[in-house]
């Protein structure tokens, strides 16, 4: 469905406040699959931008502090994929804790939304979500 007040909005990125950068790199380049599209900055000012494989990023900030989790709004990070259970099971190798293991399910939504999803917890306590409409 098109967007008719702003045409062509998408999501280019989510953005991560990391408290073990390079750990988060790791999780998410080496275990993930995302690849490092753009890196700048030194020290507790370092970032990078990492290509999901779709088209969409994912930034990593370095210098988090492990209490700004406590003020985050959002519940957790939901990735599109083909394959929740390929993807659960990449993210628990590279050191992710599960949440919930891949099941599918259908959402009491208006019409009903068939889906197959799991949940995992990153390196930095985040939710991630791997998600198929069935």
């Amino acid at each position: 469905m098109a967007n008719k007040k702003i045409p062509n909005i998408g999501v280019h990125h989510l953005a991560l406040s990391a408290v073990d950068f390079d750990k988060s790199i790791k999780f998410y380049t080496e275990g993930l699959g995302f690849e490092i599209v753009a890196e700048w900055g030194e020290g507790a000012g370092r970032a990078a931008l990492l290509d999901i494989g779709s088209g969409s990023h994912f930034e990593i900030f370095a210098n988090g502090n492990s209490n700004e989790q406590q003020d985050v709004k959002f519940v957790h990070f939901a990735f599109a994929t083909t394959n929740p259970d390929l993807a659960y099971e990449n993210a628990l190798a590279a050191g992710a804790a599960s949440q919930m293991e891949p099941q599918s399910l259908e959402i009491p939504a208006n019409p009903a939304l068939p889906v197959r999803i799991a949940f995992v917890r990153g390196p930095d306590g985040e939710v991630l979500e791997f998600f198929k409409v069935l």
